[in-house]
Parts: structure tokens; C-alpha cells; sequence
């Protein structure tokens, strides 16, 4: 949410921890670097699919009073709204209400496993809450009835229904401003019932597979609520050979929830690798978590429009050797980042990272529990023969700040970065978004922290030496 925490508190807070991750990076490198080299993948990082946006500004919002620590801290709380790359637009709110949101952030669609909101029951009556008031139920004078308010406007059911989602995400002590907006708080806290998480908009699973020379690698299944999804094949396909085809052979452009994708790879081709995009237009459904890639705070989605969603799945191939398919995916119950390794060719995979040594033997898959700290950065690239990498890069973000420190919140008598109240005003400066003045210092901190735990956490292939007997 936006924090209303002063420049200098936030720069106190952000720094704590910037440094401790920094440390923790620092003598990863340190490993790393006696023992292995620099290596470096080309493309993106690899995301679970779904949407991605960019984080606009606090759109509707009222005011709330957060109580910690005998003080009391005044804040906006309300509607975020965020732009999907090549076409759409999102409401959320947000979690962790001490953590800043950052203006121009980029998020990506995720499972409450890789979130605050994971293991708890919460998530699921915050997910009642989203859907049982605004935006959702647009009715204000019904949304009010059923609350016992006077009447709502839109600013008063946005903050009343933030309030009520950090009653839930962060165990907040927390009221809203305007007294109907608090009566619309309790109400919905009060009525709140566990709902299940909501399916992803658009995944493939599993998202990278491989094998051998003609052979049709996969099967690749595709998860989504859009009606069809288009499919864009290898863009070398035309030289490679390389098709994207059913479980008989037949060419595929489009598929539909359930379908099963394949590469086929040519009997004759080199070893190599190839990537297939699956895109659909859809509506998100309410209750994903959207996480960024760096420090801005966790959001959970409350309304979107139509809005392109898209995921990608790779292929890796071999004549001989390990083949692997690599994947990653964020895992608060165990405090880490779980990489799953396939090896579908005939001699081990093996890879190091922190000082352990990890192999995969021949035909076989395991998981592989990366630890990390709380906020730690990460950003690693596993290699494997024929030029085969993936990259994988984000912020282990499991826990709320209200309950990861203590923190001393701005007194209602500080003074805050930004309006309070209403709409947002043409003069209101949300271009640092729940970063205060501190955003620019806080920033450069986190980009020196990206350097470091990119050089610590790069991965390299260990070339598995024949053995004699």
C-alpha cells in the first residue's frame, strides 16, 4: 500500500534491510566466485504465465489509521491501478501494508504459494471480500444496506475494503477514516468465508521439456479461463524443422484448456533448444496474487478488463549426454526457490550452487530447494550442454513487514508524501507511489543488491567427467 512512513524512517527501514540481504549476497559471491565463472543467459527470465503489468497510480482510495506501537500512522488505502503489457487494465489491492509500492514497477500473474498469502486462511476470505464488494459489486447503495452504512461513496468502499483486506493479509490493527467506510470494514471482515484460490489465467505446464531427436517432447498442457489460445511456434522453426503439433502430428495454432502440446523434433537436427508462446485475451480472475521482481509491494487483484495474458514453454534436445528441462518456482512453506530438474538423457546433470553439488541422474527428475533469506534478491542462470540456459530472477517476498519487523509507523502529525483522501488530485505526487522521498535512495541500494546477488547466484554446468570402473 502506499506508506505514509516519513523519508527518513523509510530510508532507515529500507537500508536494515538492504544490508542484511547485501551481506547474505556478499558471501554467497564469495562461494561462488572461487570456483566458478560468469555465466550469462540471453532472453528473459522465466515467469509462470499469466498476465504482466506495469504499476500505475493509487486511483481510488479514502484514508485509514493503522495502530502499532502506541501510534497511530495515517495512510491512503484504496485501488491501485495497473496497465497489462500489449493491452489491458487491472484493479487491486495490495498486501503487506508497510512495504512501498513503486510507481512503474513491473508485476507478473503468480500462486499464493510464492506470496505472503501462502499456507494460511486468509487468502481465501480475502478473496470473499474482493468479491463480495467494490469493484466487484458496483451497486453502492446495496453495498451499503447490506453494511448498515449511511451510504458509500467510491472512495469510502475502496478504503473500507482495503481496511478490511489488511485485517487479513498483515493481522493489521486498522480502522477506516470515515465512519461508513469503517461500518463497510467490519462488515466485511465479520462475513468473510474461505474461498479457494483462483486458477491461473494462462499457464503450461510443465513449462519446459526435452528428449531427443525425432521424438515429440512434452506433453506441454495448457491451463486457462480464455475460450482459445493462440500458438506461436519456434521463431526458427522455418530452419530448425521444429513443429508444435498435437499427440498425432498435427500442426497446431490454437488450443484450449486441457490441450496438449508437443515439439517434434526432426530425426536429423543438431542439439539445440527452441521456446513456443501461447497468447489469449482474457479477464484475470479476481483473487491472483501479482508480484514484482523487485521490492513493491504484493498485490492481489480486485477487477480486470479484457487483458492479453501469455506463457511460454521450452523445449531441449540431445543426441547423447544430459538432456535437461529446467523450471523454478517460489516456495514460502519451504523458505526458497524450488528448481525442477528433468534429465531425459543418458548421463547425469549436474549443477552447484551455495557450496552444494546437485546431480540428476539419467531418466530421472528432482526438485531442488534453493534456501533463501527473507527479501532476499536472487537472479541465477543454470547452464546446460549445447548452449542450454535458463535464467531465473526475483525477490523472495513470504512474510508481511508488520510481522517480519518492528517498525516504529508515522505519527498522525508527520507529515505524509501525498494528499489523503478522494480521488487522486492532479497535484498529488504518486509517482513514488508508497515510496516516500526515500524511493530514489532505496532504489539504488536495490540495484547494487540485483549486481551483487546476480554475480553470487550464477550458475554453471559442471562437466560430468567419465568415470572408469
Amino acid at each position: 500500500m502506499f506508506s505514509a512512513f516519513s523519508a527518513s524512517s523509510a530510508h532507515r527501514r529500507g537500508a536494515a534491510r538492504l544490508a542484511a540481504a547485501t551481506l547474505v549476497s556478499g558471501l554467497v559471491a564469495a562461494s561462488l566466485l572461487a570456483t566458478a565463472g560468469v555465466a550469462v543467459a540471453d532472453g528473459t527470465p522465466q515467469s509462470e504465465g499469466g498476465a504482466t503489468a506495469t504499476m500505475g497510480d493509487l486511483k481510488t482510495y479514502g484514508a485509514a489509521v493503522i495502530h502499532a506501537g502506541g501510534k497511530d500512522e495515517q495512510v491512503p488505502a484504496g485501488l491501485f491501478e495497473m496497465s497489462v503489457d500489449n493491452g489491458g487494465t487491472l484493479q487491486t489491492y495490495c498486501v503487506d501494508v508497510h512495504n512501498p509500492t513503486q510507481k512503474d514497477a513491473k508485476y507478473h500473474e503468480t500462486s499464493w504459494s510464492g506470496t505472503s498469502l501462502n499456507g494460511g486462511k486468509s487468502a481465501g476470505k480475502i478473496r470473499w471480500i474482493l468479491r463480495n464488494s467494490y469493484p466487484q459489486v458496483n451497486d453502492l447503495a446495496a453495498l451499503a444496506a447490506r453494511a448498515g452504512a449511511a451510504g458509500l461513496t467510491e472512495q469510502d468502499a475502496a478504503a473500507g475494503t482495503q481496511v478490511a483486506i489488511w485485517r487479513y493479509s498483515d493481522g493489521a490493527d486498522v480502522d477506516a477514516v470515515n465512519p461508513q467506510a469503517e461500518k463497510l470494514a467490519d462488515y466485511l471482515e465479520k462475513h468473510a468465508q474461505n474461498l479457494p484460490e483462483p486458477a491461473a489465467s494462462l499457464t503450461l505446464d510443465p513449462p519446459a521439456v526435452s528428449g531427443h531427436p525425432g521424438e515429440r517432447l512434452g506433453p506441454v498442457t495448457v491451463h486457462t479461463d480464455a475460450d482459445s489460445v493462440s500458438v506461436t511456434p519456434p521463431t526458427d522453426a522455418a530452419t530448425s524443422g521444429v513443429k508444435v503439433v498435437d499427440k498425432d502430428g498435427r500442426k497446431l495454432t490454437s488450443a484450449v484448456d486441457g490441450s496438449r502440446i508437443y515439439f517434434e523434433v526432426p530425426k536429423k537436427a543438431q542439439d539445440g533448444s527452441a521456446e513456443l508462446t501461447v497468447r489469449a485475451s482474457t479477464t484475470v480472475p479476481v483473487g491472483r496474487a501479482f508480484v514484482s521482481e523487485t521490492r513493491s509491494q504484493t498485490q492481489i487483484l480486485a477487477g480486470s478488463s479484457e487483458s492479453t495474458v501469455s506463457a511460454t514453454a521450452t523445449a531441449n534436445w540431445a543426441a547423447t549426454g544430459a538432456i535437461p528441462a529446467l523450471s523454478a518456482e517460489k516456495d514460502c512453506a519451504k523458505g526458497g526457490v524450488d528448481i525442477t530438474a528433468v534429465n531425459k538423457g543418458n548421463a547425469p546433470f549436474t549443477f552447484a550452487l551455495m557450496g552444494a553439488e546437485h546431480t540428476i541422474p539419467a531418466g530421472a527428475s528432482q526438485t531442488v530447494t534453493i534456501p533463501l533469506q527473507e527479501d532476499q534478491a536472487y537472479d541465477f542462470t543454470i547452464k546446460g550442454p549445447g548452449g542450454y540456459a535458463r535464467w531465473f530472477k526475483g525477490v523472495l517476498d513470504c512474510r508481511t513487514e508488520s510481522r517480519s519487523a518492528g517498525l516504529s509507523p508515522q505519527t498522525l502529525g508527520e507529515p505524509s508524501p501525498a494528499t489523503v483522501g478522494g480521488t487522486a488530485a492532479a497535484d498529488t505526487n504518486l509517482a513514488q507511489t508508497g515510496a516516500s522521498n526515500a524511493t530514489p535512495i532505496i532504489a539504488g541500494t536495490a540495484i547494487g543488491l540485483v549486481l551483487i546477488g546476480g554475480a553470487a547466484l550464477v550458475l554453471v554446468r559442471k562437466k560430468q567427467m567419465p568415470t572408469e570402473d
